[in-house]
């Protein structure tokens, strides 16, 4: 009763907005009417190059799309899984209030008002930002119509990249209320993300709990079977624990073909991206049904790398990333290529390609136990994969 009533009240305060006497036309089409005392500014009119270089003992500041500007950690690789290198005397220097940019991400929202002194990637962009509230010009700039404008003043320069240039960023409208204004909305926005942030934390206990009932589900059913009553034997394997006598237990290899893919040559996009042919990266895969996809290629790159195309039912596990991203699964729903970073089953007639999904969920957890490499980020290989046991079920004579 307490959250109804709470949700009613908020939803009172925003109905309680009421909008201004008079507009005038902002003179952009994607900005179109704002309030007739509002400035409208070049961005160029505000920002200025801030190029000191690191000569004192500053946190490192990284950019996510996500977060904005925040301390990383010296021994964390970041979103890219770049390593820090140990000359850091390169790097740019960004002063309490400076807005950064990553130029290759900026079409993504990576940018942000660093929040202390700190050192940059070289590869940043890093300006003096002259706006009466920084928080306002932050909330304005990684807002989803600014951050598509950035994506406009972009260049591709090889896929998934995009250069953000300086000329094109600097001829962006930016809005500028006057700063008591700023100030209010920043604090009306603060306000509404407190409870939005309070609601999305219920909601994930909500949904962890549900992956853990459907998990616990999994491992019941792949493990066990449906009988409750079956007699077991030892699986010899402490994680796995007893299975049904009569189901049957051996290696991946023994009843599986596996492959791999590749990634073609990125400075090619023209000859080897953009066709028919779907290609799978571990981005597409959502533990499920993979039936739709972000990049395609063509037929000249199946004949030039060793990217090849799987048939509908091979189950595809990956290889790389660590504990967040090693065993993320899915099952092909649609004939597709993939890159290097993910290990294909193909399909058995010995097995039902869902199950075969199922036990790879149930298994997700045990990939990281033994996981090779001495980074942060750990990866499985494709002979682990290989290597590793699977229950194949039988039914009772």
């Amino acid at each position: 009763m307490v959250w109804r009533v709470r949700g009613i009240r908020e939803q009172r305060v925003i109905a309680d907005l009421k909008p201004y006497p008079a507009y005038k036309d902002s003179g952009s089409n994607w900005l179109g009417q704002v309030p007739t005392h509002w400035e409208v500014r070049n961005l160029r009119t505000l920002i200025r190059p801030h190029n000191e270089r690191n000569r004192i003992d500053l946190p490192l500041l990284s950019v996510a799309r996500e977060r904005g500007v925040f301390v990383r950690s010296m021994t964390d690789a970041d979103e890219n899984h770049n390593i820090i290198p140990l000359d850091l005397t390169n790097y740019k220097v960004a002063r309490v209030g400076s807005l950064v940019i990553n130029k290759m991400k900026a079409w993504q929202g990576s940018m942000g008002i660093a929040p202390c002194d700190g050192i940059v990637s070289p590869a940043y962009y890093v300006f003096d930002f002259d706006i009466a509230d920084r928080k306002f010009g932050q909330a304005l700039l990684r807002s989803k119509p600014y951050v598509a404008h950035f994506g406009q003043a972009s260049d591709g320069v090889r896929v998934g990249q995009w250069d953000l240039t300086i000329a094109a960023m600097r001829q962006i409208p930016v809005l500028a209320p006057p700063p008591d204004e700023q100030a209010a909305i920043v604090k009306f926005l603060d306000w509404a993300n407190a409870r939005l942030e309070r609601t999305i934390r219920a909601k994930r206990r909500v949904i962890a709990l549900l992956t853990e009932q459907k998990q616990a589900i999994i491992h019941r059913a792949v493990t066990r079977g449906l009988d409750p009553n079956v007699p077991l034997k030892p699986s010899g394997i402490a994680w796995l624990g007893d299975i049904p006598a009569h189901w049957e237990m051996g290696k991946v290899k023994r009843f599986f073909q596996t492959s791999s893919g590749a990634t073609p040559a990125s400075g090619q996009v023209g000859k080897y991206y953009n066709g028919p042919i779907p290609w799978i990266r571990t981005m597409d895969l959502r533990n499920g049904i993979v039936n739709d996809y972000s990049e395609g290629i063509t037929l000249q790159a199946i004949e030039d790398t060793a990217c090849k195309v799987f048939p509908v039912g091979t189950v595809l596990i990956a290889m790389y990333g660590g504990s967040g991203t090693i065993g993320k699964n899915g099952l092909l729903a649609i004939e597709a290529a993939t890159n290097q970073a993910l290990c294909a089953l193909l399909p058995s007639k010995r097995f039902l390609p869902k199950y075969v999904l199922y036990f790879m969920q149930f298994q997700r957890p045990f990939w990281m136990i033994g996981a090779d490499g001495t980074r942060k980020d750990p990866n499985i290989s494709q002979y682990r994969i290989r290597e590793a046991e699977i229950l194949k079920p039988h039914p009772i004579e």
